[in-house]
């Protein structure tokens, strides 16, 4: 019976990993660039056009959507170069 208990904590671990790897791991927003509106508000709405993510392991930066940039961005391990 104890042998079935390993196999299934096993299993589970080898479910996480696939999990993580195919959904990749979170990364979080550094920094970004973005265009004034040209007024000394700094309040005032901006355009963002890239924004840079980290994590443990790397930084990648993207491009912004639609003009803004994420908190949090889940990129895959073959997204990132």
């Amino acid at each position: 019976m104890k042998i079935i208990r390993f196999f299934i904590w096993v299993g589970l671990l080898a479910i996480i990993l696939m999990v993580w790897n195919g959904a990749g791991s979170p990364y979080v927003i550094w920094s970004y660039s973005y265009h004034d509106n040209g007024t000394s508000d700094p309040f005032a709405d901006r355009y963002y056009t890239s924004c840079t993510f980290i994590n443990f392991r790397s930084s990648v930066t993207l491009p912004a959507r639609s003009g803004r940039c994420g908190w949090v961005k889940w990129i895959s391990a073959g997204a990132v170069q």
